[in-house]
């Protein structure tokens, strides 16, 4: 069914199609639009699940942890300093192997206080053993959603559905709404290994001494690694059902191109009219929109990206004292595997500001002229009206 929707209900949607059992939020500008549409089906005895009103963000994954370690299916949504709140719950999601879907809608972090998009806040998160999916639009937030539950749930770890303060999460456009008994054939019910149960008593979370720590921090990281090929099992079959496909990485206009566009959320979505106008203009260049920044798939990104010539990334975001988090993290991966490839990094967009065809056609022609990336992506780039345009 199609329907006119914001990223924020399309999310909604997504979660209410996959049948959680508990829900637990707390209402956060801009994420606030997914709380209260889930609420006021819950008030109309349409969602299906318990909907739990607690005082904190905190309190919110504190929840989340306790039903999904019962055996229920788990959701919930937060963005900026919400989800800087629940960092400490963060670890024990994923460190008790508790299959959380949560939407975190990217907003700039305090101070100064503001309201609309960047992606540091989920990035600072990076570490916390969260997979993380970057959508560009509405309907991929929603099919999204979806693939999270299977995904987590075959390898208990939480997932992370990330889309953009008000470009995604109140900006209106057409989704297909999928017939929640396909969803139904889609995703099966929850069921855990291993659960809290008080006829059969079990503890979680216990003190360890430090090998056995060691033990189970591998295997989170074993865990990470076989999500790559669980992530593309699962969409390959939403694709087969529903029609839709995502990948590990979004690829436009890549077979001959000699420099490619590298970005993430929103910003592919105009870097795709771009690579067409410059496309037009005999310019051999192409997009890669990075779709799963965790796991980071290290071995896939060197194989699309081993023939290019030149890479741009585009962040919206930065980690400071350093550069542009993506920026970053392909430059490690490049760096031992494919060291012939010059990688230019440019932070545009902080704090919601725009980035428009212009300013990305900018970025590609610097890069055209350029040798050697500059040490500092911002002093470099204030001058040529790209940082913070």
């Amino acid at each position: 069914m199609k329907m006119f929707l914001t990223g924020n209900f399309a999310a909604a949607y997504g979660a209410r199609l996959s049948r959680p059992q508990v829900i637990a939020a707390y209402p956060i500008t801009p994420q606030s639009q997914i709380y209260e549409k889930l609420s006021e089906w819950d008030g109309k005895g349409e969602l299906g699940g318990r909907m739990m009103r607690v005082e904190s963000e905190h309190s919110a994954m504190a929840a989340c942890i306790s039903a999904s370690l019962t055996g229920v299916r788990t959701f919930t949504a937060t963005s900026s300093q919400g989800l800087a709140l629940m960092h400490e719950m963060l670890h024990f999601a994923s460190g008790m192997r508790t299959p959380i879907v949560m939407v975190n809608v990217n907003r700039s972090l305090a101070a100064p206080w503001s309201f609309w998009s960047d992606q540091t806040d989920s990035l600072a998160q990076r570490d916390t053993g969260w997979l993380q999916f970057y959508v560009a639009d509405n309907q991929e937030a929603l099919d999204t959603v979806i693939q999270a539950f299977k995904i987590g749930e075959s390898i208990s770890l939480p997932v992370m559905v990330i889309m953009e303060a008000f470009y995604n999460s109140h900006f209106m456009e057409p989704v297909d709404v999928p017939d929640p008994t396909e969803v139904d054939a889609f995703l099966p019910a929850f069921d855990p290994p291993f659960i809290l149960d008080p006829e059969h008593p079990a503890g979680f979370c216990q003190t360890v001494v430090p090998i056995e720590y060691k033990k189970f921090r591998i295997k989170r990281q074993v865990a990470m690694e076989t999500a790559f090929e669980v992530i593309e099992t699962t969409d390959k079959e939403f694709a087969e059902r529903f029609g839709r496909r995502y990948g590990l990485f979004e690829e436009y206009r890549m077979a001959d191109a000699e420099t490619v566009l590298v970005t993430a959320g929103t910003i592919g979505s105009t870097a795709r009219v771009t690579v067409d106008a410059l496309r037009d203009r005999g310019k051999k260049v192409g997009l890669l929109r990075m779709r799963v920044f965790r796991p980071f798939p290290r071995a896939q990104l060197i194989a699309a990206l081993r023939h290019v010539k030149k890479i741009a990334v585009i962040d919206r975001n930065i980690s400071l004292g350093q550069e542009g988090i993506f920026c970053e993290e392909l430059k490690s991966v490049l760096y031992s595997m494919a060291r012939n490839i010059r990688v230019f990094g440019f932070v545009l967009g902080l704090g919601g500001t725009n980035v428009a065809p212009s300013h990305i056609e900018k970025v590609f022609s610097m890069t055209e002229r350029m040798e050697q990336a500059p040490l500092n992506p911002i002093i470099e780039l204030e001058g040529e009206n790209v940082f913070g345009a």
